[in-house]
């Protein structure tokens, strides 16, 4: 009797000194469905969230590997449910902080940052660490990071990729994976990929051969699909297919990440591409592909073999074609004309390479589309590369470029000796040399035409054709400026003078997300006809009046959205599209609801 009274004051202290700890702790109750399936209130600290469908990750990852994982990690920003959910507890900062918190932060941090190349570092290493808050940061700031994480920015961080290395990112077929090209393929941790986006490194940017280095631009070209077409960064792939390279530098730098050896040409080329596609279409049959800095005339080539066989595009000939056949069809309304005024224009393009004969053929293809004949179209056309005019003599073109011959000319004449004689009304240069639309040209092109197209789109910033100040300058400020990399608008006798980045970025996210959302079998070429006309359509008359053609890239996604819902229901009409709006829904709120946002995903662990 003794005994059981010590026992049950032995035990009332026990109870008493637990009753701080069952004050905060979670009831079992809590846990289990009560009645009507309700649950019973949680005495954490943290509220339990609310999450749509959209937002839920199934993983089986706990602990250190959530942690790890840029697509799950939140950071300080795990509440203490997830935390004791996920293995967590301890491994993070005990107080749960808000994305928007974390976010002010980051910017705090990086407007410290001077040096452009060491802000594209920091953001790198965000990326790498938690992509939720990365890409906060940049639709939160686009118009001001964009040139950092693309161009002109990302031009020198491929050139010092080898330098700047840290942590890996997407996917590498080398040369060493041949005949396993599948099993690598398998490798990538994640089955629903949309976009994938694939380079050799043979032509990055204006800037050449740069091998394995070319990684980042896939990574920033995603970056682009995310923020700009909102496609889902977990569906996002990019590729290097390493090949080898020809760059003397990087071959002798014990650096170098790539393979050090000169690269495959010809028919052992095309088997490796052949060998890749087919592993990763198997391994991803649903992703759009987007083939990105491919030197000529492999560019092509690679685009005339597949693309009536997948799901693919070329950005460089083809993306390019369609923002800069926008820039000339918005600069004959900024004239006070139509679209259909592109059958009047003449061309000088200063490059014949795979961008140059891209972007013509896409003008070509407008010019046809509004009533002319194909060798009509053609004969607005005077192209020029490194020997000159492609004219009479020029035995040397590729077929591609031979329809833009002028047989009733001497080949290898410069621009200077064919300018009175050409008279063009647009300068088109994809050249990647610097100031090759001299003053000459420039205010000899304004003498006789009404806002003549000056379109200096080589990039990055280093490799264009003039800047803004000179074309202004040198125009008398009569132009429509569009360039590839951004320049600031022009102050000229009192008035402010817009400038024009005739990006890609415009067109291909929302081709993507039209693309994407259709789950359309092919890409066919009437895609960036339609993308053309949505942005060049954009511009308001109170725009145009002072130059201005597109939106500012801070409205990227509200331009993608409406190229997007046009290119799929181009998709729909012409019996490509596999997937359509939900019953009650059209293209637009279909693609809206596709549209990823940067907040913080409920994450569920199974044992999958």
């Amino acid at each position: 009797m003794k005994f059981d009274i010590i026992k049950k004051d032995i035990i009332t202290e026990i109870w008493k000194m637990l009753a701080p700890i069952q004050s905060i702790a979670r009831p079992v109750s809590s846990i289990l469905p009560a009645t009507g399936a309700l649950v019973a209130k949680r005495t954490f600290f943290a509220p339990t969230e609310v999450y749509n469908k959209k937002q839920v990750i199934v993983t089986k990852k706990t602990g250190l590997d959530i942690l790890n994982d840029p697509k799950l990690n939140k950071g300080s920003a795990f509440t203490a449910d997830e935390k004791d959910r996920l293995g967590i507890r301890g491994l993070v900062p005990p107080r749960p902080q808000s994305l928007e918190a974390q976010y002010k932060r980051c910017k705090t941090n990086l407007d410290k940052i001077s040096e452009p190349l060491e802000k594209f570092i920091y953001l790198n290493h965000l990326q790498n660490r938690n992509e939720t808050l990365y890409y906060k940061m940049i639709l939160e700031n686009f118009v001001e990071l964009a040139p950092i994480i693309y161009t002109p920015v990302v031009g020198e961080a491929c050139q010092k990729f080898h330098k700047i290395f840290t942590q890996t990112r997407g996917m590498y077929f080398s040369t060493a994976d041949r005949g396993q090209m599948s099993a690598v393929a398998a490798n990538w941790p994640y089955d629903n990929v949309d976009v994938i986006v694939v380079t050799d490194g043979s032509r990055i940017l204006g800037l050449g051969d740069l091998g394995a280095g070319g990684m980042q631009i896939p990574i920033g070209k995603l970056t682009l699909y995310v923020c700009g077409g909102g496609i889902n960064p977990r569906n996002v792939l990019p590729i290097v297919l390493d090949v080898g390279t020809n760059n003397k530098e990087l071959l002798n730098d014990p650096l170098y990440l790539g393979m050090q050896h000169p690269r495959l040409q010809g028919e052992e080329f095309h088997a490796f591409v052949d060998e890749w596609v087919s592993a990763i279409t198997d391994r991803f049959p649903k992703a759009v592909i987007q083939f990105e800095d491919f030197m000529m005339p492999n560019a092509l080539d690679l685009l005339l073999k597949y693309k009536d066989q997948i799901c693919m595009f070329n950005d460089d000939i083809q993306s390019t074609g369609a923002i800069t056949l926008a820039s000339v069809l918005a600069t004959m309304r900024a004239r006070g004309g139509t679209f259909a005024d592109i059958k009047k224009e003449t061309f000088l393009c200063l490059g014949a390479g795979s961008s140059g004969v891209g972007v013509c053929e896409t003008i070509v293809d407008c010019i046809v589309a509004e009533g002319a004949t194909r060798e009509e179209a053609y004969a607005q056309f005077y192209m020029f590369d490194h020997k000159g005019l492609l004219g009479k003599g020029r035995d040397d073109l590729l077929p591609s470029q031979q329809v833009f011959m002028r047989k009733e000319y001497e080949g290898g004449k410069t621009p200077a000796e064919m300018l009175e004689k050409i008279k063009p009304t647009c300068l088109l240069g994809l050249s990647t040399c610097p100031k090759l639309f001299t003053k000459e040209m420039l205010s000899f092109v304004s003498s006789y035409c009404e806002k003549p197209g000056i379109f200096p789109l080589s990039n990055p910033t280093s490799r264009s054709e003039c800047t803004a100040e000179e074309a202004v300058e040198f125009t008398n400020g009569n132009l429509i400026f569009a360039s590839g990399s951004p320049f600031d608008p022009v102050e000229w006798k009192g008035k402010t003078i817009q400038t024009n980045q005739c990006n890609n970025s415009y067109s291909f996210p929302g081709i993507g997300l039209g693309l994407v959302s259709s789950r359309s079998t092919r890409v066919p070429f009437e895609t960036f006809q339609v993308c053309a006309r949505v942005i060049a359509s954009l511009g308001t008359p109170e725009m145009l009046a002072t130059g201005k053609i597109f939106p500012d890239l801070d409205n990227l996604r509200a331009v993608s959205l409406e190229v997007g819902i046009e290119v799929a229901k181009m998709a729909e009409r012409m019996n490509i599209a596999t997937q359509f709006p939900p019953k009650g829904m059209d293209w637009r709120e279909w693609l809206k609801h596709n549209m990823w946002q940067p907040e913080y995903p409920h994450i569920v662990v199974k044992n999958l």
